[in-house]
């Protein structure tokens, strides 16, 4: 069990980000506006010109949105963008790399990092699919420095980070991490052990499976499904969750319910039928057009709306209780 109770060290002040690209760009922004320096690395100039415009684009958003007041010029200040990975990683306290999932690559990246960054910096993955011990795999004498520590997207609006250690991961390692994940105004869960999915995306693909599993039963149409998620199930759980429903509604009651749902719900080890369907008439999603919906809007109209709704809830959430997102 990690119990980070003591703090080690100042949190990282250095940080070295690997990979410009959606989660790369926001991470930026989430470090900088907290008083971070920076290095932004990537393998092509066009991505890192790419990220520069978008982690503009996000401190307007941050500003228009009432979460914050930034001036872009100054979170730039702190970023220094570059094609040189050793250069970019030499004086770097912490390393976080948000690359493509594929092991092979994440290999790469570690061997190559290990070798230049300073001997004690953490080495870090947002990866939400490899374990942290499947990454030490090519360090295997850096396993103490390895976690992963995912962040969700987009990292400047969602207020928690899952950190996630292997055996081999020392104490140190996961109280730094803590202490950086807290230094950023991000809320750290700390898994006492690695576990496939971790603790979001468990539980996310728990409720894809089942949402699935009502559509091709022809329970309900994909549209009802996500509105009894969205506003339904979603609604409450941003302000209770589970565990804390259980307790409002009464254990004994949860127990019954639960004896005579689960045989019903889906026990599926295989992806949903419906994906092929889709896939097999090119519909991928936003980016293309179509996925299980239609969309008239370009990907990064869509993502807007999200992006403001979940802003939109933060503020009533911090109006709710007093805080604000800074």
């Amino acid at each position: 069990m990690y119990l980070v109770t003591e703090q080690w060290t100042m949190p990282p002040s250095q940080v070295s980000v690997i990979g410009a690209g959606v989660m790369g760009h926001g991470l930026v922004v989430q470090f900088a506006r907290h008083g971070k320096d920076v290095t932004l690395i990537d393998h092509r100039q066009a991505n890192l010109e790419e990220a520069r415009e978008r982690i503009g684009e996000a401190v307007m958003f941050l500003n228009e949105e009432g979460l914050a007041t930034l001036d872009t010029a100054d979170v730039l200040d702190s970023v220094t963008f570059t094609l040189d990975t050793a250069a970019g990683v030499g004086d770097a306290d912490i390393v976080i790399e948000t690359a493509s999932e594929d092991l092979d690559t994440k290999h790469t990246i570690f061997e190559n990092v290990a070798a230049a960054a300073p001997d004690d910096a953490i080495l870090a993955s947002n990866t939400s699919g490899f374990l942290p011990s499947r990454l030490a795999e090519a360090v295997p004498d850096a396993a103490d420095r390895i976690a992963v520590c995912h962040w969700w997207n987009p990292p400047y609006l969602m207020p928690l980070v899952e950190v996630v250690p292997s055996e081999d991961t020392g104490e140190r390692t996961v109280a730094e991490l803590v202490d950086f994940v807290e230094a950023v105004d991000r809320d750290p869960i700390v898994l006492e052990r690695e576990v496939p999915g971790f603790v979001w995306n468990r539980i996310q693909f728990a409720v894809v499976r089942e949402c699935m599993h009502l559509l091709e039963e022809g329970v309900a149409s994909l549209e009802d499904i996500d509105a009894a998620v969205r506003d339904g199930y979603a609604l409450r759980t941003a302000v209770v969750g589970p565990f804390e429903t259980m307790d409002l509604a009464n254990l004994e009651l949860f127990q019954t319910i639960a004896g005579n749902l689960y045989p019903k719900l889906s026990d599926a080890d295989e992806p949903s039928a419906v994906f092929e369907d889709y896939l097999s008439e090119e519909r991928t999603g936003v980016q293309n057009g179509a996925g299980f919906y239609e969309y008239d809007e370009s990907p990064e109209q869509v993502v807007s709306r999200r992006n403001r709704r979940i802003a939109a809830l933060r503020r009533a959430l911090s109006h709710d209780d007093g805080s604000s997102d800074s």
